[in-house]
């Protein structure tokens, strides 16, 4: 690990005054600000990431980042609420079951406590070419050396969002949540408080993968506002891994369903495991929407949905466990009682 500077934080404004100064002052390697830390020293530990400067978030009271706000307009959740306090909460459990589900399907309980939702929403790609630094190929971590994965063995990678410089997976699950009930995420910058719809959080790869987000520098994430609606209690977190526990998605799909009957009054669908973004599946939603919910027509929806997939040797298999993954979570959530 190579030295760094280390700063604690006393407010949200604190925070992003200091990230300022750090990033101003060292180009090349900015600041980060430390949360739950569970994806941070990690990737420190093996060398990915060697910030000069850390801020400290942790002994920040300011009760707006730590707590979750619902009412008949929607959420407000604190971008240091942690995973497990948001899983946990009994209006998210009953109103908006996919963002509570989403959450206790990720990591471990251990996990769970100490991560906060700003971070989660910002955790970096579990690609192996990514996070070992013996592989010299890797656009995010070196950008315009290359992309082992393209040739390499690439299962876990992304078919939905590529391009010739990065196919890393997105590797969250409460982000599905987010992008499926437009959500939006509220940023503390040096100009003030601004608000963007949670889907321009994170940017396509295009040929500089290693930009990942809309961030401007200093930026700092202070909360999550989600509205309310009609489809909102009809939502449901469906994830597909190789194991049940403490393990990232091969494909999964977040749903919110508003039904008239059998037919879709309104839908909303986004993939995971499968993009290098969190992914809303709009072609689909726009078959499905004020249409009668069955089987033959939840299929064509799916292979709409994957019409851009573009897969590699060892991660076809993908696209048809994405389109399963699709139709099954939307016949999930067509029975649910509410």
């Amino acid at each position: 690990m190579r030295p760094f500077t280390y700063t604690t934080a006393q407010s949200a404004e604190d925070a992003v005054n200091l990230g300022m100064v750090q990033a101003d002052a060292h180009v090349r390697a900015p600041v980060q600000f430390l949360a739950g830390g569970t994806t941070l020293i990690d990737l420190m530990k093996i060398g990915v990431m060697q910030p000069s400067a850390l801020v400290d978030l942790k002994r920040i009271q300011d009760p707006a980042l730590r707590r979750i706000e619902a009412n008949d307009h929607g959420l407000r959740i604190g971008a240091l609420v942690s995973m497990a306090e948001a899983a946990e909460h009994d209006a998210i459990k009953r109103d908006y079951p996919v963002l509570s589900q989403s959450l206790w399907m990720a990591a471990s309980q251990q996990l769970r406590i100490m991560a906060t939702l700003g971070g989660n929403v910002l955790q970096r790609t579990r690609c192996s070419y990514f996070r070992d630094t013996s592989y010299a190929q890797c656009n995010k971590r070196n950008p315009g050396s290359g992309c082992a994965a393209l040739d390499g063995f690439n299962r876990q990678h992304a078919v939905l969002g590529t391009s010739d410089a990065c196919i890393a997976t997105y590797p969250g699950d409460w982000a599905q949540g987010l992008i499926a009930l437009d959500a939006k995420v509220e940023v503390l910058g040096r100009g003030g408080i601004r608000t963007l719809p949670f889907s321009e959080l994170h940017r396509d790869y295009g040929d500089a993968p290693h930009i990942e987000t809309n961030l401007r520098p200093g930026e700092l994430i202070t909360a999550f506002l989600v509205p309310s609606g009609p489809h909102t209690r009809r939502s449901l977190y469906l994830k597909i891994r190789d194991r049940e526990s403490y393990e990232f998605a091969l494909a999964s799909a977040a749903v919110a369903l508003d039904l008239d009957g059998d037919r879709a009054r309104d839908i909303r669908v986004a993939l995971g495991g499968v993009a290098t973004k969190p992914w809303r599946a709009r072609e689909a939603e726009d078959m499905l929407r004020g249409q009668p919910i069955t089987e033959d027509l939840l299929r064509r929806a799916a292979d709409a949905a994957f019409t851009s997939a573009k897969s590699r040797k060892y991660n076809a298999f993908k696209v048809k466990l994405g389109q399963e993954t699709l139709v099954r979570a939307i016949m999930q959530a067509r029975a649910m009682e509410v």
